[in-house]
């Protein structure tokens, strides 16, 4: 499989009045007592391994002792701000077991581990620059995909949730042999669903390490499901096939997986039932993703470049002449949502299923 390639460097975009005003509006937008900048005046790092050994591209910082003291204590209250209502009396039972910095792509986040004293439990999560396209597509995953989430914006710093699971590139190689054949034609067939998620929303550079593989027991069996946790490349690239997990080489065992397992009727069934969602979600969050959109199109977060050359893409897909009009990437993907709305939003799922 040639490998895709991707701009290396991606600027950070900033975020602009109408973006700070929707995010106001709901919630993303809370005064934190840390900035990204303060995390980077670290004094030192060691390695962070693996359980295996492998260097993990994460190093663990250090800070002087007068500074670590007030980080910690920043650190706790964001803990609470982002997971509480921000009270503070549960901050001498919190500790901040490691700040780990991560060397490896273009949001060089800082991950956040905090442990409850009192039960050992732990919690992770991230501190980033606030990038505009990486606040769209966080925005839009937790609009249009299954699942909710949680993140919190103030002036130039994000603060994003762990998202629980196994990396889809550890799953494939330690796991995904194991699976029995009923397990491999479920994950195939998420694999298929979350292909056709990423495409239509515009979501980029899903590698097996970008994404992954959330197992839960449901009674007698394991049920897969794959879940995005880096939105830095949404609508950013101009090459199509970047918004397409299947042509990355990092997912062949995956896309393997769907031609051993799944007919190519079944794959088109799956596709279908995908947009079909897809346009229910639309629906759920009509009023909230019109403004989102409002927003996005006024915004620059990509290349004239790159614009230029997913809107004919796509329009020689689609014959629609609204890509070909596109002046940003804000109009691209609204275009693509809207055209998905008017192909499948009258789609029965019960007749899919005969």
């Amino acid at each position: 499989m040639q490998d895709l390639k991707i701009s290396k460097r991606k600027p950070s975009f900033p975020i602009t009045p109408k973006l700070s005003n929707y995010l106001s509006r709901y919630n993303r937008i809370v005064q934190i007592p840390i900035f990204y900048e303060d995390l980077l005046r670290f004094q030192g790092s060691i390695v962070v391994y693996d359980k295996d050994d492998n260097d993990t591209l994460w190093i663990r910082v250090y800070y002087n002792e007068y500074e670590r003291e007030e980080i910690d204590l920043s650190l706790k209250k964001v803990y609470t701000i982002f997971h509480s209502d921000g009270n503070e009396n549960i901050l001498p039972f919190l500790n901040v077991d490691a700040i780990d910095y991560c060397t490896f792509g273009n949001s060089k986040p800082f991950r956040i581990k905090i442990r409850n004293i009192l039960n050992d439990n732990t919690t992770y999560f991230y501190v980033k620059v606030a990038d505009a396209s990486r606040v769209y597509g966080l925005e839009l995953e937790h609009m249009l995909s299954p699942y909710n989430l949680n993140f919190l914006v103030h002036e130039n710093t994000l603060i994003e949730e762990h998202i629980a699971g196994i990396p889809g590139d550890e799953f494939i190689k330690n796991m995904l042999p194991g699976c029995s054949k009923t397990e491999k034609s479920q994950i195939a067939k998420e694999f298929v669903k979350f292909n056709e998620r990423c495409m239509i929303r515009l979501l980029g550079d899903m590698r097996s390490y970008n994404y992954v593989i959330v197992p839960t027991h449901d009674f007698d069996k394991v049920v897969y499901k794959i879940r995005a946790i880096d939105f830095d490349q949404q609508s950013y690239e101009g090459k199509f096939n970047i918004y397409r997990p299947q042509f990355f080489k990092e997912n062949f065992e995956m896309v393997k997986l769907v031609s051993n397992n799944i007919q190519k009727l079944s794959i088109d069934q799956y596709k279908t039932e995908e947009r079909s969602v897809l346009v229910k979600r639309l629906k759920s969050f009509q009023k909230r993703v019109g403004r989102l959109m409002d927003s996005m199109e006024q915004d620059n977060i990509s290349k004239k470049e790159h614009i230029d050359l997913l809107k004919m893409t796509i329009f020689d897909y689609t014959h629609d002449v609204n890509f070909k009009r596109s002046k940003n990437m804000g109009d691209i993907l609204k275009y693509s949502l809207e055209f998905i709305t008017r192909n499948y939003e009258n789609v029965n799922l019960l007749n899919l299923n005969r």
